[in-house]
């Protein structure tokens, strides 16, 4: 039996921006833009991962949600609350200096880690944060 990762989530407030940093900073390719419901959901990925997608959507992704719940999530969002993602990199100080160029939130410049990576951390547009991570050798 095999189990592998298929999708992961990120909320965003606004797709535009999300995808103005997933899609033009990072590279990451759009492979589907979906409305249902008065809601977006904004699937992207890496081009050297073709099964794995990352999913752009609303904070609270239920169409049933309460105001006050979806108040909450957005809140919490808008904190830096909610998880994010870590992504792999051949280059951790490449890919700093290339976010950070493009005006990425810089939270933590490329450090070496004691339990084994050479990572940095941003912000995107929501809030979330995303770490990139090298493996030292």
């Amino acid at each position: 039996m095999t189990i592998k990762l298929s999708q992961c989530f990120i909320a965003v407030d606004d797709h535009d921006k999300a995808l103005g940093f997933y899609r033009d900073i990072l590279g990451l390719e759009v492979r589907n833009d979906v409305g249902f419901e008065g809601m977006r959901w904004v699937t992207v990925g890496s081009p050297a991962q073709p099964d794995v997608e990352i999913v752009l959507e609303p904070p609270l992704a239920d169409p049933n949600a309460s105001p006050a719940d979806r108040q909450a999530m957005a809140e919490l969002l808008a904190k830096g609350l909610l998880r994010g993602v870590i992504f792999s990199t051949d280059d951790c100080d490449a890919t700093f200096e290339k976010i950070r160029a493009a005006g990425g939130e810089v939270l933590q410049e490329p450090v070496d880690q004691p339990y084994g990576v050479r990572d940095c951390a941003f912000r995107d547009p929501s809030g979330n944060m995303l770490r990139f991570t090298q493996p030292r050798t």
